[in-house]
C-alpha cells in the first residue's frame, strides 16, 4: 500500500520529475490492493453465516455477543453490546438481503459460504506469499530501514505531533521533503505490515480446526477461536479505516500526480508553499 520509495535521482527544479516509487513497491501494493479487497468482500460473506462474535473460548446464539448485525421486524439494526443503532438500507435489511452484509460488499454477490471461503482461503495464501516476499525484498534492499523506519527526530513526540496538526490542517509537505514518507505514512504502513497482517494471518489460523493440531499455542495466545475471530473483524475494520483514510489523502494531495507515482513510479514534486518560512 506504499505510496513512495525514496527517489533514484533529483534535480534542482522543485518541479521536476523524480523516480520515487520502486517497481517492486508499486507491484506489491497493486496485488495487496485486490487481494484485501477481495478478502474484505469474501469475509463478509463468511460473516453472514453467523452475524455475531464473541470473546472467549466458545460462542453460541444464547450467549451475549459483544457485536451483532441483524434485523428486528422491517428494521435493520447493529448492536455494540447494550448500545444500538439502526442501520436499515445499509446492514443487516437492504433493499435486496436481509442478512448483515448486502450482496454489494460480498463475494460472491449472493450468499454461498462455500463458494466464499474458497475466494477468501486463496487470496490469503496470496497475502502471505506477496508479504513474506514485500518483506524479503525491503529488508534487502534497505527499502525498510531507508524508507520506513522513523528516524531518531521522527519518533520525538513534538515532531509526530506537529506532523498531525500539518495534516489536519491539509499542509503536506513540499519540493524536497515530499521525496520521502512523512512520519504518519511511516506509521501506517509499519502498523499494516507488521501488526494488521500479522495478526489477520494469525487469527485466520486460529480459527481453522485443521490447522489448530499443527499450532495449539495459537488458541492459547488469542483465547479461542471465538476471541480470534473477534479480533480477525477488528482487523479487517482496521484495514477499512486504513483504506479510506489512504484514498483520502490521495484525492486531497492530488490523485493524478499521486496515481502516476504508483503506476509509473515518476512523482512531480509540489512547489513549496509561499507561506513556509
Amino acid at each position: 500500500m506504499a505510496a513512495g520509495d525514496a527517489p533514484a535521482t533529483a534535480t534542482s527544479d522543485a518541479r521536476s520529475l523524480v523516480y520515487r516509487t520502486r517497481l517492486p513497491v508499486r507491484i506489491w501494493h497493486w496485488v495487496n490492493a485486490v487481494t484485501i479487497f477481495v478478502m474484505l468482500m469474501s469475509g463478509a460473506t463468511i460473516f453472514n453465516a453467523h452475524p455475531r462474535l464473541y470473546w472467549g473460548k466458545y460462542g453460541a446464539n444464547y450467549e451475549q455477543p459483544w457485536l451483532m448485525i441483524g434485523r428486528r421486524g422491517n428494521e435493520g439494526y447493529l448492536a455494540l453490546g447494550n448500545f444500538e443503532i439502526e442501520t436499515t438500507g445499509f446492514l443487516g435489511l437492504t433493499e435486496h438481503s436481509t442478512r448483515a452484509f448486502p450482496p454489494l460488499v460480498t463475494i460472491p454477490n449472493y450468499y454461498s459460504l462455500a463458494e466464499g471461503r474458497q475466494w477468501h482461503f486463496f487470496f490469503a495464501w496470496v497475502l502471505v506469499i506477496s508479504i513474506a516476499l514485500f518483506i524479503i525484498y525491503s529488508i534487502f534492499s534497505k527499502h525498510l530501514s531507508r524508507d520506513l523506519m522513523l528516524t531518531h527526530e521522527e519518533r520525538k513526540p513534538a515532531h509526530l505531533w506537529h506532523d498531525i496538526k500539518e495534516h489536519a490542517r491539509l499542509r503536506f509537505p513540499t519540493g524536497e521533503a515530499a521525496k520521502a514518507y512523512n512520519p504518519l505514512q511511516k506509521v501506517a504502513y509499519l502498523g499494516v505490515i507488521f501488526v494488521l497482517i500479522p495478526l489477520v494471518v494469525l487469527t485466520g489460523i486460529t480459527m481453522s480446526p485443521t490447522l489448530n493440531a499443527a499450532f495449539p499455542w495459537l488458541l492459547d495466545i488469542f483465547g479461542g477461536r471465538q476471541s480470534a475471530r473477534s479480533i480477525h473483524f477488528l482487523c479487517a475494520t482496521g484495514f477499512l479505516a486504513f483504506i479510506f483514510i489512504h484514498l483520502l489523502m490521495v484525492l486531497l494531495a492530488g490523485p493524478f500526480n499521486e496515481l502516476r507515482s504508483i503506476i509509473t513510479g515518476w512523482y512531480r514534486l509540489p512547489s513549496p508553499r509561499k507561506d513556509r518560512p
